[in-house]
C-alpha cells in the first residue's frame, strides 16, 4: 500500500467512525439531541476534526438519515426478490413486513435513526428526506396494489390508508421493542397476522364501507 493510500485509507475510516457515532446517537436521541461533540467524543476525535469530513452538522445528519432509508429500501427489495415468483400478493406483504421489522430492530443504526429523526429535520433537510420516503413508500403501494388487483385485499380498504397505517406501526416498532419483550421472530409472526387479517377480504361480511 502506497503512503497515499493508507492516507485515504485512513481518512475512509475516521469519516465511517463519525457516521456510525451519528447514527448511534440519532438513533438514541433524533435530530434535536444529537450534538457534534458527543459524535466526536464517540468517534475518537476532536470536534473540529468533523469539519474537514462534513460541511455541517445538517450535512452529517442528512447523510446518515439518507444511508438509513437507502439501507431499509435495498433490504426490503433484496427479500422480496429472493421469494418464488409464484408468492401471493399477501404473502409478498408479508415479506416485506419482516424484512422492515429486521432493518428497524436489529440490523441498522441508520434506518432507526432515519425513523426517528426525519419529523425533527429543519424544512430544507426535511424536503429532500421526503422524496427518499416516497422511493420506499411505492414499493408499498405497488404491493397493495397487486394485492387490489389479485382480489386479496378487502376492496372497502382504503389503499393509501392501510399503506400508512402498516408503515406507521412498524416504525413505532422501534420506540416500544427490545430483546427482553419477546423475540424478534414473535414480534414478526404477530405483525405480519395482523397485517394480512387486517388486509384480507372478509369472506361473510359486507364488503363495503360504512
Amino acid at each position: 500500500m502506497t503512503t497515499e493510500q493508507a492516507v485515504e485509507s485512513k481518512s475512509t475510516h475516521t469519516r465511517r467512525r463519525i457516521l456510525d457515532a451519528a447514527a448511534s446517537l440519532l438513533a438514541r436521541r433524533g435530530y434535536a439531541g444529537t450534538r457534534l461533540s458527543d459524535v466526536a467524543e464517540i468517534a475518537g476525535i476532536r470536534a473540529p476534526a468533523i469539519y474537514y469530513y462534513f460541511d455541517s452538522r445538517e450535512d452529517l445528519v442528512e447523510e446518515v438519515v439518507t444511508t438509513g432509508m437507502v439501507r431499509n429500501l435495498e433490504h426490503v427489495r433484496a427479500a422480496l426478490a429472493d421469494l418464488p415468483a409464484e408468492s401471493s400478493a399477501l404473502d409478498r406483504i408479508c415479506r416485506a413486513v419482516e424484512a422492515h421489522l429486521q432493518v428497524v430492530l436489529r440490523t441498522s443504526d441508520y434506518t432507526i435513526a432515519a425513523v426517528r429523526s426525519t419529523s425533527q429535520l429543519p424544512p430544507d433537510l426535511r424536503e429532500r428526506q421526503i422524496r427518499e420516503q416516497q422511493r420506499y413508500a411505492e414499493i408499498w403501494r405497488e404491493l397493495i396494489d397487486a394485492g387490489r388487483v389479485a382480489g386479496e385485499i378487502h376492496p372497502g380498504l382504503d389503499p393509501r390508508a392501510a399503506r400508512m397505517l402498516i408503515l406507521g406501526a412498524l416504525n413505532w416498532a422501534c420506540e416500544w421493542w427490545s430483546p427482553g419483550r419477546g423475540s424478534l421472530r414473535s414480534v414478526v409472526f404477530t405483525a405480519q397476522a395482523l397485517v394480512r387479517r387486517g388486509l384480507a377480504p372478509p369472506a361473510t361480511v359486507d364488503q363495503r364501507p360504512a
